[in-house]
């Protein structure tokens, strides 16, 4: 069921004040937004206007008691211009996850990718054309009761903007295995995108960069034994060809591009094993000669080769250039965003009706 997106163009684009061949990840923004809210039980007021500040109140509950949930996407482009979208149905279910953790109502699937191709469709000159960087899409949902006292909202606002931006992570990165902070536990809200998750990372993150690392692997709650996945990204490990990554669960994100890998090498005839994964394992595998790859996995890093991670004071170091898996992954799933590859398993959503 189509819903009626009211859409008013801004009359002031900045479009021309965008260098394309300099983007800052997250820093730029493009000229529209969608805006949906959550009043008397049902989303309403589904508009595309010009991007702009909100006015809130300073009691907003999401302020106070963290109900702000979100998702990562990127739009590109076919040589012909025509914008691609890759598996935004999986994107919104996963919002619906996260929304029904954080005691927060869902929002329909139908009009949710109808918003992104006509949003994307009304900006898609801001996506940049060189492979590698793209439109990034950032839908959030957040409360909107203006009262204190701990308790679900009964009003909210979804909102989806985007940002053209270049690679995440532009060389390989360090790690830095955590034995001390917690990213989740069982029965937590780490299988949800929700703010908190992101803001308990923070000081550990930052931490971790002092002492000479990009990121925290981080481990389980219980004995710090076994990986979770790093800060921003999913994590897979390659051990005598056979790949390995942590079971999703209740404390690890189930990420898309995650799932897309794991499709990609599994039709490409590789063994890939879901399960828990100790650090000893890894260490003994490297010590032994049989670890050949680590790479993280996300919409916003695609995929991201690791040089080295850090674990109880020892570094352990790997040789990216004789890496054969991740180049052909992330080769893989460029070249399908920019429709230069086959869509075998039918995840790019054509954005045809473009609004003039």
């Amino acid at each position: 069921m189509a819903a009626n997106i009211k859409i008013t163009k801004t009359k002031n684009s900045k479009i021309h004040t965008v260098d394309f061949n300099n983007i800052p990840f997250g820093k730029v923004f493009s000229d529209h937004m969608f805006v949906a809210d959550y009043i008397d039980g049902e989303w309403t007021n589904m508009e595309i206007k010009e991007l702009a500040p909100f006015s809130i109140h300073p009691g907003n509950l999401a302020w106070h008691y963290g109900q702000s949930i979100f998702e990562g996407m990127k739009a590109t482009a076919k040589p012909d211009g025509t914008p691609l979208l890759l598996r935004p149905e999986q994107h919104i279910i996963r919002l619906n996850r996260s929304a029904k953790r954080m005691c927060m109502p869902t929002f329909s699937e139908e009009i949710f990718v109808q918003a992104l191709k006509e949003l994307v469709g009304l900006d898609k000159d801001w996506i940049p054309q060189e492979k590698g960087s793209a439109l990034y899409i950032r839908p959030l949902m957040f409360a909107m009761d203006e009262a204190l006292g701990v308790r679900p909202s009964d009003t909210y606002r979804l909102v989806i903007f985007t940002l053209p931006v270049g690679p995440y992570y532009e060389k390989p990165v360090s790690l830095l295995a955590e034995k001390k902070y917690v990213r989740a536990a069982d029965g937590g809200v780490g299988e949800a995108k929700t703010a908190g998750n992101y803001a308990a990372s923070l000081l550990p993150a930052k931490l971790a960069k002092e002492a000479g690392y990009d990121q925290i692997m981080w481990m389980d709650a219980k004995e710090f034994k076994y990986i979770q996945e790093v800060g921003t990204m999913n994590i897979f490990f390659v051990v005598n060809n056979t790949i390995y990554t942590p079971k999703a669960g209740g404390t690890i994100l189930k990420g898309i591009t995650r799932d897309s890998v794991i499709t990609i090498l599994k039709d490409e005839g590789y063994e890939v094993v879901e399960n828990e994964i100790s650090i000893d394992f890894i260490v003994e595998a490297h010590n032994k000669g049989e670890l050949t790859e680590i790479f993280g996995t996300g919409t916003a890093a695609v995929i991201a080769n690791v040089f080295k991670f850090g674990h109880e004071g020892q570094d352990y170091h790997l040789n990216v250039s004789d890496y054969k898996i991740s180049p052909f992954l992330k080769s893989y799933i460029e070249d399908l965003r920019a429709g230069e590859k086959e869509d075998k398993f039918g995840w790019l959503h054509e954005v045809v009706a473009v609004i003039a």
